[in-house]
């Protein structure tokens, strides 16, 4: 049995996400979301980034290397899948889209991508921004094609 194509995929936006626990080292991270800007860590001694927010550099282990940089968003698929099967609170929404995205800062950040059919997908698809409202203010970073 051959399964239809599915032209639309769950863009996610009507899920009520759980809120993202903020800790002292993701402050800064959590706080620019507000404004829908994205800041990831950029370790001076090393001269590279590093995502996912962490108390302490993952090059060299130290927190003074660490500063905050902000970024465009700007990246490309590197992988992707469509998740047909999902645990709340995102069961009844499949299926949808979970991609790693390799920013142009070259670090890689998963997370749903927004408003991309099927046909449209492909990995190297330049991707941006697409900032999902949470119910404090804050914003969860996902994407969107940006072709």
């Amino acid at each position: 049995m051959t399964e239809p194509t599915l032209t639309e995929l769950d863009d996610l936006a009507s899920v009520e996400r759980p809120l993202p626990v903020e800790r002292s080292f993701t402050k800064p991270f959590w706080d620019a979301t507000r404004e829908k800007r994205l800041l990831i860590q950029y370790d001076r001694a090393a001269g590279a980034y590093q995502f996912y927010p962490r108390p302490t550099s993952i090059y060299s282990g130290r927190a003074s290397d660490i500063e905050w940089r902000e970024v465009s968003g700007r990246g490309k698929v590197f992988t992707y899948t469509i998740a047909r099967r999902a645990r709340p609170p995102f069961r009844d929404h499949e299926p949808f889209w979970l991609a790693l995205v390799t920013l142009e800062e070259g670090v890689n950040v998963m997370a749903n991508i927004a408003g991309c059919t099927q046909e449209r997908m492909r990995i190297g698809l330049p991707v941006r921004p697409h900032w999902q409202p949470l119910s404090d203010g804050r914003h969860l970073l996902l994407f969107e094609p940006d072709d």
